[in-house]
Order: C-alpha cells, then structure tokens, then sequence
C-alpha cells in the first residue's frame, strides 16, 4: 500500500497527514480540500519538516480529486466542526451532503479503497459513507473509540498519577455523551482499575470522558484536532503494517451485541483488509443496558439522514 488520501486540511486533516508522514510508512499521502492552496501550503510544510523530523513520505496538497488516483485508504474529516453550544448531532444536515459528496467523489478514482470516517456526527456519517460507497462493510468504518478511550485513559494516568503507556480500555457505543466506557475492562499495567481508583472518583472520570469534546470546544472555540488526527493516523497505521491491532471503531453490526443495520463502536480486529473480526465482548445486563440506550440515540440520528434522501 502506498498511498493515502485525507480529504479536508483544516486541523483534524492536516493533523492526520503530518503525524502519518512521521510514521514513515507509505509513499504518498495526498491532503485535498476545496480550498486547494490551504492543502498546498499544509502539505509543503509537512514535507519541508521531513528533513528535520527524519522521515520520506512524500505529501502533496490539491483541489482536484484526480489526484487521489488509486488511494489505498482515504481517511474523510471534511465538514464544519462544531462552535460552542453544538452537539455532534447538530452537523447533520451540513456535513451529510459533504460526505455523501467526497465519498462519490473519491470512488470516481478509486476502485475498493478503505475509507476512515472522522467527520461528525461520526456514527451516522460513516453509515452515510457506507450507503454511498456500496463498499464492504469491513472497508468502511469510523474512527471515535480510539479517541474516547485515549481521553478516557489520559484522565485515568493524571487521576492515578502514572504514564499512560500503561493504561488499557475498552469502550463501545456512539460517539458522543452516551458513549459506554467500560472499568471492567479497563487495566492498569494489567491491574483492573478499580483496584487502584475509587468507584467515585471513576464514574466522575467516565462523565468527563463522555463530554471530553465538549470541553476542548468550550475552551477552544472549535472541535479538538491533535488526539482526533493522531487516532486516525494510528488506525491507518494498523492497516498499511496488517498489525491486527484491536481497536474500538465504528462498525456496521448485523447482530452482534443484539444490534442490526447500525454503526456503532465495538471492538475489532483492523488489518490491511480493513475490519477483519468484530470481538463480541459478555457485557453484564448494566453494560448492555447503556449500549442499547446509546444504540438508540444514533438510531434516531440516522433516521433523521435517511429522511433527508441523500
């Protein structure tokens, strides 16, 4: 696999390209976006920071989709972020006409590529992609559950006072405030958290974690973009090394946790394939419970894009 196509060079996209560059693992990386000379500028910067940052992947910026020719993957975060006051659902109707667009867009020059859906409402967005593209369900999915647990476990390092590295976790459900962490699965250098950390203080942790972009908007102004492009940049990683890394992402299940015709965050394998295995995990009833509440509020979600006839 050599080459990637991120679609939108605003921060999330621009994020994306040059934390991958700096993987040094595919040739190209391609960033497009409708305002060409921005993806221009970003991609010129990212190359000239190769020779200081040690690293080969050549990066081109464009306006015009006949440059995302026979991409390997494409990784979707084009949209409006949301402002102060928003939620994740309150894109809808703009960002659904945008990636239904790219989506027919970049298939014009890309026979089977994976598509990584980053923009938001992501759950929906990515059945959106998915419903346009008529690709495989296992080469079109979302990435949420990366980031979640990422803020997830960045709050659990400052609360217990270790490094990250060390943290584990699992979280399944929509992206957004009825996301479904799980302390059962979550460890600590192997040690289950709730050994270390009080019930208290995790379920306060959980809240903010459920809010974590909500936060980062009320003290930005805008939506997060450096652990989002990292996120993303890791799953590509997964793919184009075939690592078989087990990931939370947002998957289409026909089944699996009770759920049909629905994207929603679950554990999978990811491999150059794209998902290779969804990993049914035996939630208790509490646990179920949460990820059937946040079933269906994304159903809900979607229904409203299915009522728009895109």
């Amino acid at each position: 696999m050599n080459k990637v196509t991120v679609v939108g060079a605003g921060n999330v996209g621009a994020t994306v390209a040059n934390v991958l560059a700096h993987k040094d693992i595919v040739k190209e990386i391609v960033l497009l976006d409708l305002q060409d000379d921005l993806a221009r500028g970003k991609a010129l910067d990212t190359w000239e920071q190769a020779p200081i940052d040690y690293y080969s992947t050549r990066l081109m910026g464009t306006g015009d989709y006949k440059d995302t020719a026979g991409s390997d993957v494409v990784v979707i975060t084009a949209g409006v972020p949301r402002k102060p006051g928003m939620s994740r659902d309150d894109l809808i109707t703009t960002n659904a006409k945008i990636v239904t667009s790219v989506t027919k867009s970049i298939l014009e020059y890309s026979k089977n590529p994976i598509i990584i859906i980053v923009s938001n409402p992501l759950d929906v967005m990515t059945y959106a992609a998915y419903k346009t593209s008529g690709l495989d369900k296992s080469r079109v999915f979302g990435m949420a559950g990366i980031l979640d647990t990422a803020r997830y476990r960045a709050f659990l390092a400052s609360e217990i006072d270790t490094s990250p590295k060390e943290i584990q976790a699992v979280l399944m459900g929509g992206h957004g405030d009825t996301m479904v962490p799980l302390p059962r699965y979550t460890t600590v250098a192997g040690i289950p958290v709730t050994e270390l950390v009080s019930e208290e203080r995790i379920e306060a942790i959980v809240n903010r974690t459920k809010k974590g972009g909500g936060e980062l908007v009320q003290l930005m102004g805008t939506s997060a973009w450096y652990a989002p492009g990292a996120a993303a940049a890791q799953m590509v990683e997964s793919i184009l090394k075939d690592e078989n890394r087990i990931f939370p992402c947002c998957v289409k299940l026909e089944g699996e946790y009770g759920q049909k015709d629905i994207f929603l965050g679950v554990p999978v394998k990811l491999g150059r394939s794209g998902i290779k295995q969804v990993i049914e995990l035996k939630l208790n009833d509490d646990e179920m419970a949460l990820l059937n509440e946040s079933a269906a509020h994304v159903r809900k979600v979607k229904d409203s894009f299915d009522a728009m006839g895109l």
